[in-house]
Formats: C-alpha cells, structure tokens, sequence
C-alpha cells in the first residue's frame, strides 16, 4: 500500500512538473510589415503554418516599415535565442545591420519580398519578380484603354525598393506607347485611405483621366472607391499583389487587373529551405531567388485565392 502511495505521489509531482516544463522546441520569428496589409498577413500566416507544421514554435510580430522597431524585435529574436528568422525587412540599406546581427548571433536568417543591399548575410533571399510583375500589369493596362487616353498613377511608400522597382517597370512599358499621356503621378504610400483622398484630388484637377494604374492592390481599392464615389464609370484601374478583396474588385468589374505575387508560396518555401538547412547544412539553392509573378484578370480570377493558384475546380 505504501509503494502505491509513493508511486500515486511521483506521478502526481511528474504532472505538476510537465505543467510548467519549458517548451524546448526550436524558436522561429516572423517579421513582416503591418498585418493590416492582406500581402503581408498572408505572408505571416503562411510561414507561421508552415513552421508549426514543421514542429516549430512560432512568435510573429510587426515593424510597421520602422526600422528602429525592427531592430528591437530582431533582439529580441537573438535574446530568445531563435533558431531561424524570417522577415519581410522595413529598408533594403536600413535592415542591413540588423540581418547581421542576427546571423552572428546563429540565427538563420531568410529574406523574404524584399532584399536587402548586402549579400552573404542571408541564407536566401526570396523574392517576388516585381519588374516582371509590373511590366505584365502595365501592358494589361494599357490593353484595357486602348493605347491611349490619359491616366494617372499612383506610387507605394518612397523608401520601399518595391515601389520603386514597380513604377519603373511600370514606365518600361507605358513610356513606349505615345497614346498615353501621364497627368499626375502622387504616392499614396500603400494605404486604401490616402489613395481614396488623392484619386479624389487628380479626378477634380484631371477631367479626362482614362486609367488610374497602382503600385499595389490596396492603393487600387481606394481608387476604384474614389471613382465610384463621384459617379464616373469606364476608368479602368489596376493594382499589384493579388489580394482576395482585388480579385473579388476584378470579378465585380470595379478594377481590371492585378499582378499577383505568391506570397504564400515564398513564405512557405523560405520556411522549408530555413528548416532543410538546419538539418542538412544547405539550402541547396542560391542566395537571390526570384519568383515569377502572375497577371489577373477577369478571365483567370477563379484560379487565384490567398496569393497562390489553385486548381480549377476548387
């Protein structure tokens, strides 16, 4: 009766003990721009998933494009003792410093959306093709007005490469068609709000505007609202990203097009390549890999949900 008791008392002490055990799993966190952006929501859901699925413990957290935040959560990272960090970084110069950081403190550090200006730091930098995205975006564009007519653009956040990669692409193709005439060109810095109250200012400046073309999905809501607000019809509108609430814009006929970026799919693949690496050593690819983008429009729209393709059917 007495080895019972004591076999009854270790058990319950192992149980009391199991309550308040530390969770040694290995520690990987995500960083990426305000979740209140759907890109960079579906980039944190994706990874964090995908690294729960992997037997991780996941932290995710938001910079905000402030690269004074960023630096406080990437020691924090190093503090936790993170095994692999994954960030959508808040400046390609900027974030340097804190990226290696991090890799002298044995953080594997993945990149992704967005690069930084220094190489050998990061064990991968994964990367939409925004060139090529915005290019493809571009010449829907000027396919939907016909090759002429003016319109009016609207740029992302001045200090995102991003957005000034994309308007490049954009000119690449636009500046060649001499049908089309820019009236205005403002940054609404990525924001649905700011983009509603600057269409509204360029609609009243610029009576004949033909097509408003935007550096991101968000900026392309905000638009396609400001022209609906003041009862016009027949502008034609497009964004970048991909976002369910775009696509949904695209279906209903209120925008165009869009150029979608996988987001999901390079949150995924930086996980597994930041997992296979701590197994084996390697990634097995190179540091700068660059992911194709893919044009929307009303004729492919059921194809795309959450930043990916998916099969038909589905």
């Amino acid at each position: 009766m007495r080895h019972v008791s004591i076999a009854m008392l270790f058990c319950a002490l192992a149980a009391l003990a199991g309550c308040h055990s530390v969770d040694k799993r290995p520690l990987v966190v995500i960083l990426v721009p305000s979740q209140d952006n759907p890109f960079f929501k579906a980039e944190a859901d994706a990874a964090s998933a995908r690294a729960s699925e992997l037997g991780y413990r996941v932290r995710v957290d938001t910079h905000n494009d402030d690269a004074y935040r960023q630096d406080n959560l990437v020691d924090a990272a190093i503090a936790s003792n993170a095994a692999i960090l994954i960030l959508d970084n808040a400046g390609t110069d900027s974030s340097v410093s804190a990226v290696r950081r991090a890799a002298k403190a044995g953080i594997l550090c993945f990149l992704i959306d967005r690069e930084i200006h220094a190489t050998g730091i990061a064990k991968a930098q994964i990367l939409s093709d925004n060139d090529q995205g915005a290019r493809l975006v571009a010449a829907e564009f000027a396919r939907s007005l016909g090759g002429k007519g003016e319109y009016v653009e609207l740029l992302g956040r001045e200090s995102d490469t991003n957005a000034r990669v994309r308007t490049s692409g954009f000119h690449a193709v636009l500046d060649t068609i001499h049908g089309l005439k820019l009236v205005s060109a403002q940054s609404a810095n990525w924001s649905q709000s700011e983009a509603f109250s600057k269409t509204e200012t360029m609609l009243q400046a610029h009576a004949q505007i033909a097509g408003i073309i935007a550096g991101n999905d968000t900026m392309a809501l905000g638009a396609a609202a400001a022209v609906k607000s003041a009862g016009l019809t027949g502008i034609k509108i497009t964004g970048f990203d991909g976002s369910r609430d775009a696509i949904a814009a695209i279906v209903s006929g209120a925008i165009q097009a869009t150029s979608l970026q996988p987001a999901s799919i390079i949150s995924r693949l930086a996980v597994d390549e930041a997992d296979h690496m701590r197994r084996s050593g390697t990634t097995g690819k190179p540091e700068i890999q660059v992911i194709a983008c893919d044009l929307v429009t009303k004729d492919n729209a059921n194809q795309y949900q959450n930043f990916a393709k998916v099969a038909l059917g589905h």
